[in-house]
């Protein structure tokens, strides 16, 4: 509201002039405008809720299932353990092989378990971010991975000083699947050779793991972070094909992307970034 008086020619006073405007259909929305911020608020709060729950029921469900699971099949490598142990004369060659294969599928879906289960926990563990030192912790891989197998001859050159906000206990996971892919990978090659560094992408400087291994068709590369995706079989590589998949939800979950690069038998190069 605005006031304005209007004086006579002697000054003094004639009137007042009151200019007004009517605010209440303003007035009116102000408050459905808080209505429904306040009713989008609770269906928020209220979804939260049901979603927490659900996770919870889903983790109970996922160990529960495991434990279940696991139950039988150690039932079956046991059993077939002592078949093998104390009747191989009269099961002979070819049910001796039988039975190694029996063992060896339930040993590969209890790993297959495993694996489900450590992609699960690395989607609900919350971050710890803070300053890390990847060469070193790349290092410690690279080192675990010779110490593991002394007859095998492999080449690291771990880029020094490499260091990032991120939580360091997700990266190593990172950093072991993706140092374990390439020390996989380069197995039948003559001369292998692994190499964690950085180098500038147009996205910026991002990090990378690559090798000189067997490769893949680079227009399967998309695929490689969908669980249970495999290029080769087991016979030739082991694995579950859950690794990639963690890798890639724990670089999603710090802001950041990965994608591969690689040509059959030209090696494989994981590029990655780990946001803000």
């Amino acid at each position: 509201m605005i006031k304005k008086p209007v004086f006579n020619p002697d000054g003094s006073r004639q009137m007042l002039v009151v200019v007004g405007r009517d605010i209440t259909d303003r007035v009116l929305m102000e408050e459905q405008v808080r209505a429904l911020n306040a009713t989008l608020e609770e269906r928020v709060a209220q979804r939260t809720d049901e979603l927490s729950a659900t996770l919870a029921e889903l983790e109970s469900f996922s160990y529960s299932v495991s434990h279940d699971l696991r139950t039988p099949l150690r039932a079956i490598e046991g059993f077939s353990s002592v078949v093998m142990d104390e009747h191989a004369d009269a099961l002979g060659p070819e049910g001796m092989d039988h039975l190694r294969r029996v063992r060896d599928a339930a040993c590969r879906m209890a790993s297959l378990i495993d694996d489900l289960l450590d992609l699960s926990r690395h989607v609900r563990k919350p971050l710890q971010r803070r300053d890390t030192d990847l060469s070193a912790t790349a290092t410690s891989i690279a080192r675990d991975f010779l110490d593991g197998s002394p007859g095998r001859t492999v080449a690291f050159e771990i880029e020094a000083g490499i260091h990032a906000e991120c939580d360091p206990v997700l990266l190593r996971t990172v950093l072991e699947n993706l140092i374990g892919n390439a020390w996989k990978f380069t197995r039948p090659v003559p001369h292998p050779c692994i190499r964690f560094g950085r180098r500038r992408e147009a996205e910026g400087l991002v990090f990378f793991v690559s090798d000189n291994g067997v490769g893949f068709n680079r227009a399967d590369a998309t695929k490689l972070f969908t669980p249970f995706q495999r290029f080769h079989s087991a016979a030739e590589f082991e694995g579950s094909g859950i690794g990639l998949a963690t890798v890639h939800r724990i670089v999603q979950r710090h802001g950041g992307w990965i994608r591969a690069e690689s040509q059959p038998g030209q090696g494989a190069t994981f590029l990655f970034s780990l946001g803000a």
